[in-house]
């Protein structure tokens, strides 16, 4: 059996000049690293995966595209190799037929109603439209959703996705939404209310009503402590509150 049968996640990194970035050079929302866990996904590299004694342990990768490594279930690497010859049009972000590419397509078509032409646009990495049907309470539902692929090349569009719509809303509207959503939107909120997009307003734009503030505060307490810090600190009572700094 070869060594890489064994295969069952491919680790990518992409080393280019603004991976990650809004000004990345190949897509807006391409990650500078993602996962590959799909097994057709999988086999399909490993169809292509260059032979050789060149690349029985550790491949150059200084070719400047980043690198692919191999791992087996017990969490070691088996091979690496750099995106060359065949490889390249696979794990290209703008290649259609290329696995980023398709990692998108995935995500946008699993949004929710009303969100997937605004999801498809951006998956294709032009300006998006507006995104009709997109309340608040929906909104956080998509941001907090348990994703089948959580580190696939759609992850870094998963996160800002949602986070650009709720950005623009107003404290009252989003506080509101808190008191309507189900426990997927509780994640999503708790997430978006310990962000820097919320964190970052203007004192009087952190003002959450009471209700609102303890499911947030309460959650994140039992599911998500990394974000109570911030939260408690962040999150202003009312307007009548003294308003301290942080």
């Amino acid at each position: 059996m070869k060594p890489t049968s064994r295969t069952v996640r491919i680790a990518v990194t992409d080393s280019r000049p603004g991976a990650g970035r809004p000004q990345h050079p190949h897509h807006p929302h391409h990650p500078d690293a993602y996962e590959v866990v799909d097994r057709d996904e999988i086999a399909e590299v490993l169809a292509l995966w260059p032979q050789g004694q060149a690349h029985d342990d550790f491949a150059c990768m200084c070719h400047g595209g980043g690198g692919l490594s191999l791992y087996e279930a017990g969490g070691d690497r088996i091979r690496s190799a750099a995106p060359a010859g065949p490889l390249r049009a696979l794990f290209d972000p703008l290649d259609p037929a290329g696995l980023p590419a398709r990692h998108r397509a995935r995500w946008a078509a699993a949004a929710p109603e009303g969100l997937r032409e605004y999801a498809a646009d951006l998956a294709r990495g032009a300006a998006p439209g507006p995104a009709h049907g997109a309340a608040p309470a929906v909104v956080f539902g998509w941001l907090g959703a348990v994703r089948e692929e959580p580190r696939d090349a759609a992850w870094l569009l998963a996160e800002r996705a949602p986070v650009r719509l709720l950005a623009g809303r107003p404290t009252e509207e989003l506080a509101w939404a808190v008191r309507e959503t189900d426990r997927t939107g509780l994640e999503g909120a708790v997430r978006f209310f310990a962000s820097e997009e919320f964190t970052t307003r203007h004192p009087k734009r952190r003002r959450v009503p009471d209700t609102a503030r303890d499911l947030l505060l309460r959650y994140a307490r039992s599911r998500r402590p990394e974000d109570l810090p911030v939260l408690e600190r962040r999150l202003l009572r009312t307007p009548e509150d003294r308003v301290r700094r942080s």
